[in-house]
């Protein structure tokens, strides 16, 4: 007899539980054990020591997990030794949106583009949508445009950005930016 799992419920939504310093990966096991639905953005990148290089894989937003978990399954992962608190606005959980989650995927699946996290409080600026590429439909918030290639999307619900090379051209204002 095959064990139950919680995923069964269909009205369930993603958050970012903040986890215990160098514990994110440990917190996603323990959350997986459970069976929550999680994911954790990992990020490759190369290290460099006085006699060696090695490419290692770390968190893309450090102290951070995320569950997708129903209001009945909501004291599971944060009962979770490694787990700190959810990710709070006013002092209510925030619902990371599917769609960025999503996105956040599309980011990590194409390994060509360089990615890079900023906690920074920065400015609002007008709203896009990608047009092409694995990024396609993803709407953000344009924080900064550096050159021709890089830009800046703002995941509110986070309160960070994620960096990532794209054209300019790729991305569209959408209707609402449009029309301010």
């Amino acid at each position: 007899m095959t064990k139950p799992t919680l995923r069964q419920n269909k009205n369930r939504l993603w958050f970012a539980i903040y986890t215990k310093s160098h514990s994110e990966k440990k917190l996603y096991k323990e959350i997986l054990e459970k069976g929550i639905e999680a994911y954790l953005p990992i990020k490759r990148e190369l290290r460099t020591w006085s006699d060696r290089k090695k490419w290692i894989e770390t968190p893309l937003f450090t102290s951070y997990v995320f569950v997708k978990v129903s209001p009945k399954e909501f004291h599971i992962p944060i009962n979770s030794y490694y787990a700190v608190c959810y990710v709070c606005i006013r002092g209510k959980a925030v619902p990371v949106q599917e769609k960025q989650i999503d996105a956040l995927k599309c980011f990590l699946e194409n390994e060509q583009r360089s990615v890079e996290i900023c906690n920074a409080d920065l400015e609002l600026g007008k709203r896009v949508e990608v047009m092409t590429g694995p990024l396609k439909g993803v709407q953000g918030e344009v924080l900064e445009i550096r050159g021709k290639h890089r830009l800046v999307i703002r995941f509110e619900s986070l309160g960070a950005c994620v960096h990532t090379e794209i054209k300019t051209e790729e991305v569209k204002l959408t209707e609402a930016a449009a029309m301010v």
